[in-house]
């Protein structure tokens, strides 16, 4: 039995750990293809001339009473022809939220603005529901999608809609912003995580002519494209992902706008944070589960665009694997002592010290790309947000695993507190999230990470010390915020 044992983990780590290594070097390709081309600029609609199109702006919300009002009023005053743009506000809402929007759309209609105000008698299919019951009414060529939470430049359909002079557009997505970028430490995190995502991965799929994915808001999308594939649909819980692989499956091109920024708010609750993960990550898993066999069945798809869109979409596993990976340290430098794995231990380590620089690597990118001369300013929160990355590893794995076992979850929005300046307040909103069921795991992880340090100094395992004190950061800092937060 000890020797099955000890054999198992033997396995398990191996398999864990390599895996972990792939998904931390495809960081090293993403770089390499950001850097061999950065993102096209010759979508921006240049040529011949044209009569420009009617644009519905769309705007599903939930119960987002301190932004709505917000957002409706940023939408009203983008820069395009009056007669030419539609505005719905999708309101699913079971609190005051509604009575905000019904005045603020009241007040702007007196004032000449084609803009309704859209109650729906359910909320079913949450907010891919909202978009199709709102596309079904939509007078424009064009949907342009913002979430509570956006602010979008005045611009913005100035230099979005022109790139649908190509007939085979069907998607264009722009950048995000960050409205509170300094409010905290945990701000500043998730700025350097989400730009990875914007700055250098939808930069280098685009440039390259890989899949990318809609991000579900600030981006525009043909009328036509949606009905042409398969239009909204609400099976998983990322909408947005899976109608944009469809479109692009079926032929439609996505352009992305890497110079065109909409500014966001991020989430200052740690717990409401780890939700947007949560169904962020639970969405990919089942959209890949979805749609990547018969993406992979297409003969008429290359090669590379189906290679990139396993790592795009089967990435979120990596959770998997770091945590299976980090647990069985303690094990494996027992089993390393004491029989064959000397050598493998030193496999082992530069395995995972290679994937680790790849990370580190994409993020200096990110960093420098997104901030240029500042970006000094913001490269020493990357061993933060990476610590932020490890630290909600729990409540993401979590997630995998419910989709990949099938089970059915709600849509749980990220709620939104118009919080922009560090002198703004949210721990009384009527919005804030209770701790999870993870947060008791990611306090034992804690504990556990401790010890590990501890037990392999004394082990004379010293090269591991840098990684596991990187882990046992971030799995006390997020237990610590969501304890305090859910307070």
């Amino acid at each position: 039995m000890f020797d099955f044992l000890k054999y198992f983990c033997t396995l398990l780590y191996i398999v864990s750990s390599v895996f972990l290594c792939i998904f931390g070097l495809h960081r090293y390709y993403l770089v390499h293809l950001y850097s061999k081309a950065k993102a096209l600029h010759g979508d921006a609609g240049g040529g011949k001339p044209w009569q420009l199109p009617k644009v519905t702006v769309q705007l599903p919300v939930y119960n987002e009473m301190y932004v709505a009002e917000r957002l409706i009023r940023a939408v009203c005053a983008i820069d395009y022809p009056r007669e030419l743009l539609e505005v719905q506000v999708l309101d699913d809402s079971t609190d005051d939220t509604s009575g905000i929007a019904a005045r603020c759309t009241q007040e702007l209609r007196s004032r000449g603005f084609d803009i309704k105000h859209i109650r729906r008698g359910n909320r079913e299919g949450y907010k891919a529901g909202a978009l199709a019951a709102g596309c079904s009414q939509a007078s424009g060529e064009f949907l342009a999608v913002f979430d509570a939470d956006f602010l979008p430049p005045r611009d913005f359909l100035q230099k979005t809609i022109p790139c649908f002079k190509d007939p085979r557009v069907g998607i264009v997505q722009t950048r995000w912003g960050h409205l509170n970028l300094d409010y905290s430490l945990l701000t500043r995190a998730q700025s350097v995580l989400l730009d990875g995502h914007f700055v250098v991965e939808q930069a280098a799929r685009h440039s390259n002519g890989l899949f990318l994915n809609f991000n579900g808001t600030a981006g525009v999308i043909r009328k036509k494209c949606i009905e042409l594939s398969g239009g909204w649909q609400h099976d998983t819980l990322t909408e947005d992902l899976d109608l944009s692989y469809r479109a692009q499956i079926n032929g439609w091109r996505a352009v992305y706008l890497p110079d065109v920024i909409s500014n966001a708010e991020l989430p200052v609750d740690m717990n409401a944070f780890k939700i947007q993960q949560h169904r962020w990550v639970k969405g990919g898993i089942q959209t890949a589960g979805k749609l990547l066999p018969s993406l992979l069945r297409d003969t008429s798809i290359p090669f590379k665009v189906k290679a990139e869109s396993i790592f795009h979409l089967l990435g979120n596993f990596s959770y998997l694997f770091l945590l299976a990976t980090i647990i069985l340290i303690i094990p494996m430098s027992f089993l390393w002592e004491h029989i064959w794995l000397n050598s493998f231990f030193v496999a082992s380590v530069t395995g995972v010290a290679l994937g680790t620089f790849a990370i580190i690597r994409f993020y200096i990118l990110a960093v420098r790309e997104a901030h240029g001369p500042r970006a000094r300013e913001f490269y020493k929160y990357i061993p933060v947000a990476l610590g932020v990355g490890a630290g909600i590893a729990v409540n993401n794995a979590k997630a995998v695993l419910e989709a990949v076992l099938g089970r059915t979850s709600g849509f749980a929005r990220t709620p939104k507190y118009a919080v922009v300046c560090r002198k703004d307040r949210w721990r009384t909103s009527a919005y804030v999230s209770s701790r999870g069921v993870t947060t008791f795991f990611e306090v034992v992880l804690s504990l556990f990470f401790t010890f590990q340090v501890a037990y392999v100094a004394y082990m004379g395992f010293f090269i591991w010390i840098p990684f596991l004190l990187l882990m046992q950061f971030g799995f006390t800092y997020t237990a610590f915020l969501s304890l305090y937060h859910g307070s």
